[in-house]
């Protein structure tokens, strides 16, 4: 994450765990409270509008749903849930988060974070997906790249690029299910077998997603009952547990728009997010964005909407279109353009190969956060109930 937003993180923490240390009147606590909860509100803004400003045109900038910004959004969701974890648990007596409608808000984010789970789990198996698809490109980059070009090479990368347009157009159908070769993917035990190809560390667990499991019906459980605070509730603990619970569906939505999971039909469909609420206004404006690029990619069917994947499958067209109509040796100028072709091809693959296993390891260490902060949550919610039962 950048250097500022992690220093303001950390003074945010350290702020909050000094206060609640402290020894503080009533009257003083209130007013610090809401202090606190404003922060964290323009704390989740500030990171949104960093997110939306980098969709720019700007080379320098990751494009929207590129690996590197995917992994900058998954650090912003982490950063997020630190700060909620501080504003609401932190310091606080158990039986302050345990009253209504605390106790109705809490376990509907706690079901939100077990959906999360699953999410995590299908883009993982996923992102599997698309290092099989880029296995094919760099199969037609192989051919391609040495010179003088034969009908054989030619022929070659036909084949492996006619394998990646097909696979990308039915992926969906296919990621995640237990047909043909079973897919597994973990974020658990070490081992020496089965590893990523480029050093991964992690060893299988023989798990799938179920035949019937739907990414687009997940999110929209996840998403049906979000409703913001009205009247005293805005200024109480229910506003970080919807502010919570708003950043968790955005970003599983935005991941399984982004990377194949099965069954995504639908996935379109605007998020019931509340236009009037400053902070929420960039995460508003991405859902915007993201959303009328998958509608354009819906209709005709796609492996997602991961920027890389996007170029492969442009690139890919363009060189079977040549590989179609080609006869040896070819004309210089149309070899020419091939060749400048195969390099941003070759560059894609390379940049894929260096960024998909830390993304994987990040939505790994999500992952374990939600499983933490929901183990958390829950054991504070235990001691509530034990502390307001009657004594025998």
């Amino acid at each position: 994450m950048p250097a500022t937003t992690e220093n303001n993180q950390g003074s945010f923490l350290g702020r909050i765990s000094i206060r609640r240390n402290q020894v503080m009147s009533m009257d003083g606590s209130h007013d610090q409270e809401l202090e606190d909860l404003e922060l964290f509100q323009r704390h989740v803004g500030d990171r949104f509008s960093e997110l939306l400003s980098s969709t720019t045109d700007d080379p320098s900038n990751d494009a929207l749903l590129s690996i590197g910004w995917l992994r900058r959004l998954l650090d912003e969701l982490l950063c997020c849930e630190a700060e909620f974890k501080a504003v609401v648990m932190m310091g606080r007596d158990p039986s302050q988060i345990a009253k209504p409608p605390l106790d109705r808000l809490l376990p509907e984010l706690l079901d939100r974070v077990v959906k999360s789970l699953d999410i995590c789990n299908a883009v993982t198996l996923g992102i599997d997906a698309v290092r099989n698809l880029q296995r094919l490109a760099e199969i037609a980059v192989a051919a391609l790249e040495p010179r003088p070009m034969g009908d054989g090479q030619v022929r070659r990368a036909k084949k492996a690029l006619n394998s990646l347009v097909t696979a990308m157009m039915h992926e969906d159908r296919e990621c995640g299910s237990t047909k043909g070769t079973e897919r597994s993917r973990s974020f658990g035990r070490r081992g020496n077998a089965n590893k990523d190809r480029g050093g991964g560390t992690f060893r299988s667990l023989s798990w799938t997603m179920a035949r019937n499991w739907s990414a687009a019906k997940q999110i929209h459980a996840m998403s049906s009952n979000l409703a913001a605070p009205r009247g005293n509730e805005a200024t109480g603990l229910p506003s970080p547990i919807y502010i919570m619970s708003t950043v968790l569906v955005f970003v599983m939505w935005t991941l399984a728009a982004a990377i194949p999971c099965q069954e995504r039909n639908g996935l379109g469909t605007h998020l019931p997010f509340q236009r009037q609420l400053t902070w929420a206004q960039p995460m508003i404006s991405l859902q915007e964005k993201i959303a009328e690029e998958w509608k354009k990619k819906e209709k005709k069917g796609s492996v997602g909407l991961l920027e890389e994947m996007q170029k492969i499958e442009k690139v890919g067209q363009f060189l079977i279109d040549f590989a179609e109509s080609y006869q040896f040796p070819g004309e210089s100028e149309r070899l020419e353009e091939v060749k400048a072709h195969v390099e941003e091809l070759a560059d894609i693959c390379r940049k894929m190969d260096e960024g998909l296993e830390p993304l994987q390891l990040q939505i790994r260490e999500v992952f374990h956060r939600l499983v933490r902060t929901r183990t958390e949550f829950l054991h504070v919610l235990d001691q509530a109930g034990k502390l307001s039962a009657p004594t025998v």
